[in-house]
């Protein structure tokens, strides 16, 4: 990207809505309640020809900086000193305000470019709006509607103005260089044709956990910066945020996620949206550390929590936050271990670390016990080390008869890998009972070194090569 725009302006003025827009995507949460936004999200923009990086806000809210709309409004200057371009949003059907005059007030003492942008124009009785914002000293408004896409035109013009063209239009790189950069990449794609785990590869990871767990603390201690907006107060975070950053030289993606309440609890639909939005960050995640509180740790919504992500297919991991704050930790380690074996069977295995955001403790620890999960979901078995397995276990432990007549399984092979997919041949798989399939994924764990990660098993019936035929007389 060339340059980074920031949007900022009141609570409800219709930034997220712009940066939906501009995005291509509904990335950010939307809702008709002042001040749905709460922490900085950055998202690639798109507007005609112009390609930028831009940065949605919070809504200004005069507080002192203790209270959390005072924290939110630090969250919003940083972005505004990070960015090269400022966008301020006024309401044009509503009218100018006096937090818009104070906020127009410290853009102007910043000295940075800032294109002025009336939202809402299509509305009825606007115009007054529009008019108004002249007298904020910030240059002719551009009347815009976010919500259905009037205007994007004249923006996209101020922004050129704003910025210069140099800046917007950088040159394009050579031409021949660039040919030289695509006969590589082809060259190494031909070579490859079952790669190896690449060490080099950016990692997704989503962190979840029932509120005020510490998920946005964490990160913020990863990154070695108050990035995140974190606090006392339960349910900050209501927008999954990504971060990126560098750990031992590969590129890691952090989704931050809102809490997670018991389904019976969340009826806001604000919250639910928030919910859907966490839900979406696991989806596309590689990696799921779910965050329990080391002080309460093992509420029934935890343990639905992995059972969700493991349904998902995804690569779990557990991470016991404010250790810091624990009295005995290796007699709470030791309890620990015993309920995360007896309580999460369905993820027998599974890694669990103990850490402190608050301290540091235990990061790198967890972060090494993310890689090496990946490595065993994006793990690959040969076709016939499986099968010489497979007799290996029909001998030691042979499927049981059903109806009088003796189930056969005749071939195993991995079908997919992220996460694991095993796909058996046999006679009646319908017949198969569940408990000699959870025997052969036990199996598969322990003996090709599979643990806390998902394993699929699927039974396919075997093809019949007189099928079809004619019976002779």
């Amino acid at each position: 990207m060339n340059f980074t725009v920031a949007i900022v302006g009141r609570p409800n003025v219709g930034k997220s809505t712009l940066f939906n827009r501009l995005v291509g995507k509904k990335l950010a949460l939307v809702d008709d309640t002042p001040g749905v936004t709460r922490d900085r999200r950055p998202g690639d923009a798109k507007l005609v020809d112009l390609r930028f990086t831009i940065i949605d806000t919070a809504g200004l809210e005069q507080s002192g900086p203790e209270t959390l709309q005072g924290r939110m409004w630090l969250q919003t200057e940083a972005a505004i000193d990070e960015a090269d371009l400022t966008l301020f949003v006024v309401d044009a059907k509503y009218g100018l305000t006096p937090a818009d005059e104070t906020l127009g007030e410290m853009l102007r003492r910043r000295g940075k470019p800032v294109v002025l942008v009336a939202n809402k124009s299509e509305a009825k009785g606007s115009d007054g709006g529009y008019y108004d914002a002249f007298t904020l000293g910030l240059g002719e408004p551009v009347a815009i509607s976010a919500e259905h896409g009037q205007g994007m035109i004249d923006l996209r013009d101020a922004i050129v103005a704003a910025i210069g063209e140099d800046r917007a239009f950088p040159p394009e790189m050579d031409e021949a260089e660039t040919n030289i950069d695509l006969r590589g990449d082809e060259e190494i794609e031909d070579e490859e044709s079952e790669p190896e785990y690449d060490e080099t590869k950016p990692l997704r990871v989503a962190i979840i956990g029932r509120p005020n767990a510490g998920k946005s603390t964490l990160i913020n201690r990863f990154l070695g910066e108050d990035r995140l907006l974190t606090g006392p107060e339960a349910g900050i975070t209501r927008d999954s945020i990504s971060v990126e950053w560098d750990w031992r030289g590969r590129t890691i993606k952090m989704f931050d996620t809102a809490g997670m309440r018991k389904k019976a609890r969340v009826q806001e639909k604000l919250e639910k949206l928030s919910v859907a939005d966490s839900l979406r960050s696991i989806r596309f995640a590689e990696a799921v550390v779910i965050v329990f509180d080391a002080t309460i740790p093992f509420e029934k919504q935890d343990l639905q929590l992995v059972d969700l992500v493991v349904r998902e297919g995804r690569a779990a991991i557990l991470a016991f936050n404010k250790w810091d704050l624990v009295e005995d930790p290796q007699a709470l380690l030791a309890d620990l271990r015993e309920k995360t074996e007896r309580l999460l069977p369905q993820a027998r295995g599974i890694r669990a670390v103990p850490i402190s955001g608050q301290t540091g403790y235990g990061l790198d620890k967890l972060m090494q016990s993310i890689i090496d999960t990946d490595k065993v979901w994006n793990r690959r078995i040969s076709t016939a080390r499986l099968n010489k397995w497979l007799e290996g276990q029909l001998i030691q432990h042979p499927p049981p008869a059903v109806s009088g007549r003796r189930l056969k399984l005749k071939y195993m092979t991995q079908v997919k890998a992220r996460p694991p997919g095993f796909m058996i041949s046999c006679t009646r798989p319908d017949a198969v009972p569940e408990s000699y399939l959870r025997y052969l994924t036990n199996g598969l764990r322990v003996d090709f070194d599979m643990p806390g990660v998902p394993i699929r098993i699927h039974l396919r019936a075997a093809d019949n090569p007189f099928e079809g035929r004619k019976k002779k007389r």
